[in-house]
């Protein structure tokens, strides 16, 4: 028995912790066919392939914070996968005249950016930055929003939709701002006092 648990704790902390990693590389490899279908507007395929990406980011996240899986890949992976289906999604729905340029400006502003402020933070604190609440809150509601999208091309929904936008690019902006904000703190104000 002693055996047994020793080789399963091996296991847990060697092989399994990269459990989430791997569901990370699953949804990256789900990015260009779920761009591929909205841009042939064959939205029932995409939006199943969206779906599966976004509920496997919930449960790599789960996974890894549950049993303790966190590794540095991972913490690199599962934002990049965030950021490549988002983008890749809101400019196929922006190509296809779904979502404004102004909303699709933004979105993709806000989720290179972040890229670019977590690559130089890396590259002098050698630290992966965690993501914080407003962060987690906004891919959430980006998430909900391109759902929503989809799903209204669907069923041909005919209603003005306005409000979503700029309610989606007023959260999407105001987490932009947050993050620049935190990011400026962190790596200059904080050094230079």
């Amino acid at each position: 028995d002693r055996i047994n648990s020793g080789i399963a704790k091996f296991y847990m902390k060697h092989y399994l912790r990269f459990i989430p990693n791997l569901i990370s590389l699953v949804r990256i490899s789900l990015v260009i066919p779920t761009v591929l279908n909205l841009l042939a507007g064959k939205y029932i395929f995409a939006l199943i392939l969206f779906a599966i990406a976004s509920i496997s980011d919930a449960i790599d996240g789960f996974l890894a914070r549950f049993f303790k899986w966190q590794t540095d890949l991972g913490k690199i992976l599962d934002p990049v996968a965030d950021k490549l289906l988002m983008i890749g999604s809101i400019t196929a729905l922006w190509l296809n005249q779904i979502v404004p340029l102004s909303v699709f400006v933004i979105f993709v502003l806000r989720d290179l950016l972040i890229l670019l402020g977590a690559a130089f933070e890396m590259s002098i604190t050698e630290k992966t930055p965690s993501p914080n609440l407003i962060g987690k809150i906004t891919t959430t509601s980006q998430i909900i929003y391109i759902l929503g999208l989809i799903i209204f091309e669907i069923f041909n929904v005919d209603i003005n939709i306005l409000i979503f936008h700029i309610l989606i690019g007023s959260i999407t902006l105001f987490s932009l701002i947050s993050y620049f904000r935190w990011w400026l703190n962190n790596n200059f104000i904080k050094q230079n006092a």
